[in-house]
């Protein structure tokens, strides 16, 4: 496990520059484009270029677009939706491939249970590491582990996800109500006025 990580190491790097992933993503829509309407790469673009569309009219139903404008947003939107579907897929595939790890781990299949578990234990001994650095002398470790790193009811030490999700979701909301309201009285850009309007069109 740890020699495939080494291997695919340089190009996990090369993926992860955002010129790379755009190139990626211009190079899925031409292909997409490219392929015949009635192909599942067409009909994947022809929902893709319908969406796009909808997306473009519902922004020009706030501000005027005209047609630079309607261009550049169409070319951003395109971009958009295939980098999102992009990241949706690797999400998955990598969410995929930990369940089948763990199921081979849990079953002991190939023999990988040992292998994988002193892996997963290293990089467990490594985290911990830097919260035991700090844990003061006159606190046992147990007492220590059991406050921050693994409490005895077996629950995370740390909110649930739909609290976390919550929680930025409302700090995303103030942030850009806060930007927009700076936008408004500093500049000649009317945000509130915008969102105001586009509020009233979806009642």
């Amino acid at each position: 496990m740890a020699f495939l990580r080494l291997l695919f190491a340089p190009v996990r790097r090369v993926l992860g520059f955002p010129l790379v992933q755009l190139v990626i993503a211009i190079i899925v829509i031409l292909l997409l484009q490219a392929a015949d309407s009635k192909s599942l790469p067409g009909e994947l673009f022809n929902a893709l270029d319908r969406l796009v569309d909808y997306s473009v009219r519902l922004v020009a139903g706030l501000f005027e677009v005209r047609s630079f404008t309607r261009s550049w947003m169409t070319t951003g939107f395109m971009i958009a939706y295939v980098y999102l579907a992009g990241l949706l897929i690797l999400f998955l595939a990598r969410t995929a491939i930990a369940a089948m790890i763990e199921s081979m781990a849990r079953h002991n299949a190939f023999g990988l249970t040992n292998t994988i578990a002193r892996e997963r234990g290293i990089a467990a001994y490594r985290a911990w590491l830097p919260l035991e650095r700090i844990r003061p002398p006159h606190v046992p470790q147990e007492t220590w582990e059991e406050r921050f790193a693994w409490p005895a009811d077996n629950r995370p030490p740390y909110p649930p996800l739909w609290h976390r999700a919550m929680r930025a979701l409302l700090t995303y909301i103030l942030v850009l109500a806060a930007v927009a309201t700076l936008f408004q009285a500093f500049t000649p850009f009317p945000l509130l006025t915008w969102i105001g309007n586009a509020f009233a069109r979806l009642r």
